[in-house]
């Protein structure tokens, strides 16, 4: 049988890549990537994040993931243990009794198991989802705040709108890969994912979803998920801040030139938006209020629209995701090293022609 971790390493090789620079490229702790490749599950803390790494290493060095996969399941089986009762030698004919009897239980128990999943096939709701039996559908409203929760297909989350109204979200699929039912469409989010959702059709991103647990061969276990709403503390786009709250660009004191992401003719509050694929110690001041100092994970998010500048403190900025969004534009910021601490201002100045510039500058 063809060894899918050596197809990983030659490939890998054959692109005269290394571990090291595999995972800073694909930000998968370079045991995990070794383990791959040696085929040591022991190194994952569980069957559904191997088959993740697995899936994202593979497509990453450009391989048929699906056929990885497919090596590592037939691998899999290969190795499970052979039935006891095949070892077990041929019984005497007055041990009949003994065979007959558990038979009949076993018999049985068949029959009931199948009564009960043809009763299961007829709760089904309007749009297909299948509902177990005595269990009901959940439904989440969805604030500013983060949301993490195990949901199950058939779940609801509710987003508001105003006027009374809210767009409707539908968990579609959780085996595998996460699916979810919007207006504009069914999307899929795959395990250890980040995906920017469209819900309403408008072509700009509305939601951050990100997948931490989710089994590729139990639907009924669920989906682990967090959820952040883009505008979930948007404020109106006609909303200006006061001239002189604005610093001229000569009053810009750093040893780096700072990097324009947008201009206009006014000065407006603006939205950032962290994503976390690995451990950071984070600190935040918001238009020269407090800082905040929090510690973040893997899959975490984090929120803020300042209405003229924030400074940022990151420990490890290779590890964060900062997108700014203003006048409904998107603008992602560059990854940096691994391990390097970086601080940095993101906020509006004025120029001498009188146009403002929401700048990131990098301080010493």
């Amino acid at each position: 049988m063809e060894s899918y971790g050596e197809l990983l390493r030659t490939t890998r090789e054959s692109k005269q890549l290394d571990l090291d620079r595999a995972s800073r490229e694909i930000s998968i702790e370079k045991r995990y990537l070794a383990g791959l490749e040696e085929e040591d599950n022991s190194v994952f803390p569980g069957d559904a994040y191997m088959v993740g790494f697995l899936k994202n290493y593979a497509d990453y060095l450009e391989l048929d993931s699906e056929f990885i996969l497919k090596l590592y399941r037939n691998k899999q089986i290969q190795e499970s243990p052979l039935p006891q009762g095949l070892y077990e030698p041929h019984r005497p004919r007055y041990f009949l009794p003994a065979i007959i009897i558990p038979s009949v239980l076993l018999v049985a128990v068949v029959v009931t198991v199948l009564i009960l999943i043809n009763v299961k096939k007829k709760n089904k709701t309007e749009d297909g989802v299948v509902v177990a039996s005595g269990m009901k559908s959940r439904q989440y409203e969805l604030t500013d705040k983060k949301f993490t929760q195990r949901v199950y297909k058939g779940d609801q989350l509710f987003i508001p709108t105003g006027n009374d109204g809210k767009i409707i979200l539908t968990v579609r699929d959780t085996l595998s890969a996460f699916g979810i039912d919007t207006p504009s469409g069914v999307y899929y989010v795959e395990l250890a994912e980040e995906s920017e959702l469209d819900i309403n059709g408008d072509n700009a991103s509305d939601m951050i979803v990100y997948v931490s647990d989710i089994s590729s061969t139990d639907e009924s276990r669920g989906a682990e998920v967090s959820i952040l709403l883009r505008h979930g503390v948007a404020v109106e786009p006609t909303a200006t801040v006061a001239s002189e709250d604005i610093p001229f660009a000569s009053e810009v004191k750093s040893s780096h030139p700072y990097k324009v992401i947008h201009e206009d003719n006014r000065a407006y509050p603006f939205t950032i938006n962290a994503s976390f694929r690995g451990p950071c110690l984070f600190r935040d001041r918001v238009d020269n209020a407090q800082s905040v100092e929090s510690y973040f994970a893997r899959g975490d998010l984090f929120t803020a629209t300042p209405r003229n500048g924030i400074r940022l403190w990151m420990s490890n900025f290779n590890t964060v995701k900062i997108t700014i969004i203003a006048d409904s534009k998107s603008f992602d910021l560059d990854i940096g090293a691994a391990g390097q601490i970086f601080v940095e201002d993101i906020k509006w100045i004025k120029d001498t022609d009188g146009r403002y510039k929401l700048v990131v500058i990098e301080l010493d």
